[in-house]
């Protein structure tokens, strides 16, 4: 009977999971010749993405949410199917990040960083929260916070400006901090980031890049997000004075030159919500992906013409960003946005994941030649 039981769950699963897809129009994503997309998994308002422990039988990859209150656990087997979907963390402010180191998983929720110990072995019945630190600015606009630990062993949090446009404490708005596992050594790594809601660690070199979300009310095509590389701490990239690398705010700008400040090294589409950022380490794709930037574009919400709502590449030689361009389109139709991509993630068998909080999506990119 329990054979019997098993086999009809799996039926029901398999079936839920095709009608689930069927609702999706996937067959509007554009790739590059040899890719192919799926739907992965099903999770109410997908934000960041963090890997868990994993081997060759398979893993479990977290997930925050921004308006859901929640924190997923996806348990996947050796063929990197998923096998189940749990809710280890509810009734959160905004828990948008997720990181995962030695066995816990840290989740941001604006004013606050939460761990949970021994997670994987308590995904059925989630431990209760530890307080890493309590001492984040508490305001929503811009609060919610993408984090990820460092080759340095620190924990870096971004916090943003908490307006469109302002001249805020440098010290608590507007930076990256970074911060040792339990709290505390906090300091400040760069300053005058407007909103970054995505970073990763360039594997040959170990230095910071990190995605910046440029001001509104400037028009549709002013100023361009930005793709930030940062290879030391101490550095300032120009905001509320300077957007762009050139474009001098009209109400801070004639207080200090751009000159003064660091220079995107990609300037990236206007308003297009440059989120979720990875290097590809993978070895599935072609060896032109590899070391290469994904970034998860959110959408626009406020230009005359939508843009975004897709994932971009950007290419490197060496430190330098050669290229920006189209991976994955078509989330958008017309006017009208079924989707929007807001990470992505590079799976052990070198697969990319997306996550896409508009239809409680994960989806999977993979190379078939």
């Amino acid at each position: 009977m329990r054979r019997i039981d098993i086999r009809l769950g799996l039926a029901l699963l398999l079936i839920s999971t095709t009608l689930a897809a069927a609702e999706l129009p996937l067959e509007r994503i554009k790739l590059p010749p040899g890719f192919a997309i799926e739907l992965w998994a099903r999770v109410d308002n997908a934000r960041q993405m963090a890997l868990g422990h994993h081997d060759d039988k398979g893993g479990t990859l977290f997930v925050g949410s921004m308006q859901a209150g929640k924190v997923h656990a996806l348990s996947f087997g050796a063929n990197f199917r998923v096998q189940a979907v749990t809710v280890v963390a509810s009734g959160l402010q905004r828990p948008v990040g997720v990181a995962y180191r030695d066995g816990s998983l840290y989740v941001s929720a604006v004013s606050r960083i939460l761990r949970y110990d021994d997670i994987e072995r308590r995904l059925a019945q989630p431990p209760a929260a530890v307080l890493v630190t309590d001492r984040l600015p508490g305001e929503t606009h811009h609060g919610w916070k993408f984090i990820a630990f460092g080759p340095d062993g620190k924990l870096y949090v971004p916090v943003g400006a908490p307006c469109n446009i302002c001249d805020p404490d440098p010290q608590r708005y507007a930076n990256i901090l970074r911060m040792n596992a339990d709290g505390s050594g906090a300091d400040v790594y760069a300053r005058g980031v407007r909103n970054s809601v995505g970073f990763d660690w360039q594997p040959q070199t170990g230095e910071l890049w990190f995605t910046d979300n440029g001001r509104d009310l400037l028009g549709d095509d002013l100023p361009p997000d930005e793709l930030n590389h940062a290879p030391r701490a101490g550095m300032h990239f120009g905001f509320p004075y300077c957007h762009g690398g050139t474009l001098p705010d009209p109400e801070f700008g004639a207080r200090r030159s751009c000159a003064e400040f660091t220079a995107p090294a990609q300037q990236l589409a206007p308003h297009a919500a440059s989120l979720g950022m990875r290097f590809y380490t993978g070895t599935m794709f072609p060896p032109e992906y590899r070391n290469q930037i994904f970034i998860a574009e959110h959408g626009s919400w406020n230009r005359s013409r939508k843009i975004g709502y897709r994932v971009t590449l950007v290419r490197l030689q060496g430190s330098k960003a050669i290229a920006y361009e189209p991976f994955a389109s078509g989330w958008l139709n017309g006017e009208n946005a079924w989707g929007r991509p807001s990470d992505v993630l590079v799976l052990p068998d070198g697969s990319l994941l997306v996550a896409d909080d508009h239809a409680g999506a994960i989806y999977r990119i993979v190379y078939r030649g």
